[in-house]
């Protein structure tokens, strides 16, 4: 394991780190297409699914995020005896949950 968090910095493999970028390229270009269609005076209820598709696809990479640093970064401080980053952790979830 890396020395992910202790200095507030994530070190992902290269694997990781690509899966992330090609999600938020293809989550930008879906808010660059939403900021055409509304440009264009696309139908709202099409332009909302297009929303709705958006937010779906950032929950799910908030999810691969949040399941690399609950393997690495977490791991790796709770075996330092960092238990505060439990707390951290809780906090980020109820951010999720909004």
């Amino acid at each position: 394991m890396s020395t992910c968090c202790a200095d507030k910095k994530s070190h992902h493999n290269e694997e990781l780190k690509k899966k992330l970028k090609n999600r938020l390229n293809r989550i930008e270009g879906q808010v660059r297409g939403i900021n055409k269609m509304v440009e264009e005076d696309i139908y709202c209820d099409d332009i909302l699914t297009q929303i709705s598709s958006i937010r779906s696809a950032l929950s799910g990479t908030a999810n691969l995020l949040l399941e690399a640093h609950m393997k690495s970064c977490m791991i790796e401080q709770l075996s330092e005896g960092k238990t505060e980053v439990i707390d951290e952790l809780l906090v980020t979830i109820k951010k999720m949950m909004k």
